[in-house]
């Protein structure tokens, strides 16, 4: 989205360098290759954009710092998923954005969604440096925000998620951590704050105690840094066994609480006031049929990476859901084909990634990742056979 630096990056790019960039990225997971597909290059934001997209940040911030956000999203947990022990804020906040095209062709944010739950932190600041390493990306361009670098950034990850503990004691938790894609986030993650990363099934539940067994020696769980996205709990119940216990209230604290997945999701659209959010409504709130229903789709509330999202909505589709209070029809954003690549433009997806340590006043922006397709969607299965897609993350003009 640089021209400048696009032309130098594309014309300078080799298959070789490519292959070396996925090997740096896969020895951290012990496998020949990344499980998943990662973009041949990063993202080069302008500055104008750059702009935008913190201020569409701080937008989305301020809607979920009102002080009555807790009693408006009280019913976005599932009664069945509900945990003990919630705290005041979430310990990490994500936000999409669609990159597109204004009215007077400038490029532009449209947010798409948000979560209170951490993203790759670890591997995107792996996968930053590898571009940097294997690629041409001008020194100047920053993927860290507020004058964070490598040894701050991690110390600040630090400080949120091991806090005062012996690492010992604070543990990446995930359902079956090791047969996912993402695991190599996970091992970097334990690699630098020292955590081990544990699976759902290996916990020992004591009363309101939690340990899990390391070298063969129990140990107590004091911090959990939480990774359990809790359907999942569900999903994969005939593998993991009963999992009630997680559900009690237990003497650990969660990083960040599993509510929070829930309060700051899809929920949160429709209440959100910004020149760069769609309209959204819940759909038994909504007041008319919009006569263009060709420009929105409708999404569940409750789904994970897509799953349920109708793109091309009918008003078939609308009678046909059961539960509208679980349902929301957001206005369509339209992503502008803005990356130049060898084999066609891309569209893009940039995600703001903030952590926001227990008692401060407002989430701190710290790492990005951004998405590329040549689909009609974001996402692997909108892109086979296709080349420069996938996993990336941005650099952003000073």
């Amino acid at each position: 989205m640089v021209p400048a630096i696009r032309l130098k990056y594309n014309n300078t790019f080799t298959d070789g360098q490519y292959r070396q960039f996925l090997q740096q990225l896969a020895v951290k997971q012990g496998t020949e290759a990344p499980p998943f597909r990662v973009a041949e290059t990063p993202v080069f934001v302008p500055k104008a954009l750059g702009d935008k997209l913190l201020q569409a940040g701080e937008d989305v911030i301020n809607t979920i710092l009102q002080p009555d956000f807790k009693t408006r999203t009280e019913k976005s947990i599932p009664k069945h998923l509900h945990v003990p022990g919630e705290n005041a804020h979430s310990h990490f906040l994500i936000v999409d954005f669609g990159i597109c095209l204004d009215e007077n062709g400038e490029l532009t944010p449209r947010l798409i969604e948000l979560q209170g739950f951490p993203s790759l932190f670890a591997y995107q600041e792996l996968m930053a440096q590898a571009y940097r390493d294997h690629f041409y990306v001008p020194e100047a361009y920053h993927n860290f925000f507020n004058g964070f670098d490598r040894n701050t950034y991690f110390n600040f990850l630090r400080d949120i998620i091991v806090g005062p503990y012996d690492p010992q004691h604070v543990i990446l938790l995930e359902v079956l951590p090791h047969q996912q894609k993402t695991r190599v986030d996970f091992y970097y993650t334990g690699e630098q704050l020292g955590i081990p990363v544990v699976c759902v099934t290996e916990l020992i539940h004591e009363g309101k105690k939690l340990f899990y067994l390391r070298d063969g020696v129990k140990t107590s769980v004091k911090r959990i840094y939480n990774r359990v996205i809790f359907e999942d709990l569900e999903r994969y119940k005939e593998q993991l066994g009963p999992m009630g216990h997680l559900f009690h209230e237990l003497d650990v604290e969660w990083i960040p609480h599993p509510n929070w997945f829930y309060r700051i999701s899809k929920y949160t659209l429709p209440m959100i006031n910004s020149a760069y959010a769609p309209k959204s409504w819940f759909l038994h709130e909504l007041p008319v049929l919009p006569k263009d229903l060709d420009q929105y789709v409708l999404k569940p509330l409750f789904s994970f990476a897509g799953s349920g999202v109708k793109i091309d909505v009918t008003p078939a589709d609308i009678d046909a859901v059961k539960d509208p209070e679980n349902w929301i029809l957001q206005q369509k954003v339209h992503y502008a084909p803005v990356v130049q690549t060898p084999e066609g433009n891309a569209i893009c997806e940039i995600r703001l990634m903030y952590g926001w340590p227990e008692g401060a006043a407002r989430p701190v922006l710290m790492h990005n990742l951004a998405r590329l397709s040549k689909g009609r969607m974001i996402g692997v299965g909108f892109n086979d056979g296709q080349t420069w897609v996938g996993g990336s993350c941005a650099f952003f003009e000073p």
